[in-house]
């Protein structure tokens, strides 16, 4: 693996390291998101929010979309992979296999 990979697999795998982050994943998983409704699914404030999707955006598990006054986040292309089973994570370095549901997430 290069550095370059070595290094992009590391901040992919550090930016999954808080828990937030990765409900904030499985909730994307419904299709594009805001800051606000990111932050009442996780019931914490909109400035949390912004920093999680900083970190999600750098480690390039998100992208973002301007469309008015909103930036909507969904995951990245290629990244998510979804079978009846599992959703699973392809970093490029591994992959994490994610719940298929969480009642939480209502």
């Amino acid at each position: 693996m290069k550095e370059d990979q070595s290094e992009l697999c590391a901040a992919k795998l550090a930016a999954l390291a808080a828990p937030e982050r990765l409900r904030i994943l499985k909730f994307l998983r419904g299709g594009p998101r805001n800051v606000g409704e990111i932050a009442e699914m996780l019931d914490t404030p909109a400035v949390n929010v912004t920093h999680h999707m900083h970190v999600l955006t750098h480690a390039r598990l998100v992208t973002r979309r301007k469309q008015g006054r909103f930036v909507y986040y969904s995951i990245m292309p290629g990244v998510l992979e979804s079978d009846k089973a599992h959703d699973q994570l392809d970093l490029g370095c591994c992959q994490l296999k994610l719940p298929a549901d969480d009642a939480a997430e209502g």
